[in-house]
């Protein structure tokens, strides 16, 4: 198993725990101390978890987050500037949220960022769920917010992930990239006959890619360039997979799915669709093989120390993720289904019966943790998100979870 943290950045002093700074310094969000005190703490934790011996770094993407909440404007850009300053992580935007990116500008950036790390990149995409940032950036391709529910913008949102992606591959593994896509309004080269009067015609054809120059003189073709550092390109990864469409379409195109369901036996079900699904397209992967799970994880020496630390942080996560949805992870079976669950439930305590949380000492997580492998043997990822500490809890603490798992859970499952 390899292990990973998951980073939604928050800047120090916002919340409702620091009520009294985030009010007095609103919109948090534009304060460039407290930005700066973000960008700090980030790059300590990247450095101290290279150091320590996690495989992975992952941070979402996310825009106009004034409040200073879930704060991940462009990960790629951030993984850049970490990437200069680690030596062996790898590095996951999870996920770019391809319907608010021009497919060939962010085929670029990737593969920039790819070739600065030397292929530790790995490429989460996502389809993006807020409405306030979503419905800005995604207006060129009428694409709004995913609901996961199966009505018309959800399936416009679906279907422009699916082409975003099909033309990031077709810039990343043709030469020259010649294509004409009905559904985004969007061809290359524009007009898609040819572009004429290119000034330095002669130039690009004794330098250029072959193809890119027609027989009467017209740019037919670009080549998107550079490529990235691996081949043909990083590997795939899907935030938060929780739909069997998701799960089903992440199998189809080889995405790595990051499962973020909360029992184990909910885990197992969605790791045997995806090793299904898989199947049907050649790849034999056993169970849990290609597959990560994501867990709340809190960890000190006595397992009412860990409540007593990290219990509390959870208050931001159900007032500010609650009605996004995300409390639904918390239902147990005998919750009414016509009801949604409540911010008053998402609490350390049901996190903790319904596994979505591990706190406790290091045997309790490592216990938690064999509970997915008496499902899934070869479950290959395992990842601990970070909402609630970063930002909330004193720097030491945070890097003294993340040691506490690095020498005392990690060494157990590694390898």
């Amino acid at each position: 198993m390899k292990f990973s943290i998951m980073l939604n950045p928050q800047i120090p002093g916002s919340g409702y725990s620091q009520e009294e700074n985030a009010r007095a310094r609103r919109p948090i969000g534009r304060d460039t101390e407290s930005y700066q005190k973000l960008l700090h703490e980030v790059r300590e934790i990247a450095v101290h978890a290279d150091q320590i011996g996690f495989d992975a770094l992952m941070m979402t993407e996310h825009h106009f987050h004034s409040e200073g909440f879930e704060f991940s404007v462009n990960p790629l850009m951030v993984l850049t500037d970490l990437a200069a300053r680690t030596e062996r992580i790898l590095l996951a935007p999870l996920g770019l949220v391809l319907p608010a990116w021009d497919p060939i500008r962010a085929a670029e950036d990737v593969a920039l960022l790819d070739q600065f790390c030397k292929g530790r990149l790995r490429l989460g995409v996502a389809r993006g769920y807020q409405n306030r940032w979503m419905n800005v950036l995604g207006q060129r391709w009428h694409a709004s917010a995913a609901r996961s529910d199966g009505s018309a913008s959800d399936n416009r949102n679906f279907d422009v992930f699916g082409e975003i992606l099909h033309i990031m591959k077709l810039a990343w593994t043709q030469e020259t990239l010649r294509y004409k896509s009905e559904m985004l309004d969007y061809e290359v080269p524009s007009p898609y006959d040819g572009i004429e009067g290119w000034p330095a015609l002669e130039w690009t054809k004794t330098f250029g890619a072959p193809g890119e120059v027609s027989e009467d003189g017209k740019l037919q073709a670009v080549s998107v360039s550079p490529r990235p550092y691996q081949d043909p390109y990083p590997e795939l990864w899907q935030p938060f997979t929780i739909s069997d469409r998701s799960v089903i379409r992440a199998a189809q195109e080889n995405i790595l799915p990051w499962m973020f369901t909360p029992n184990p036996d909910e885990h197992a079900a969605k790791a045997r669709l995806y090793q299904e699904e898989s199947a049907k397209c050649g790849r034999d992967y056993k169970l849990g093989e290609h597959t990560g799970i994501l867990k709340v994880v809190g960890m000190a020496d006595t397992r009412e120390e860990a409540i007593a630390t990290y219990g509390p942080m959870q208050k931001d996560f159900a007032a500010f993720f609650g009605p996004f949805g995300y409390l639904e992870v918390l239902r147990k079976q005998e919750d009414d289904r016509h009801k949604p669950i409540s911010p008053e439930k998402g609490d350390y305590k049901r996190m903790n019966e319904v596994e979505l949380a591990l706190l406790g000492t290091p045997d309790d997580v490592k216990r938690g943790i064999q509970r997915m492998l008496d499902r899934m043997p070869d479950l290959e990822w395992f990842g601990l998100f970070m909402q609630g500490q970063q930002g909330v809890l004193p720097l030491d603490t945070v890097k003294r979870n993340l040691e506490m798992f690095a020498t005392k859970v990690i060494p157990e499952f590694a390898g």
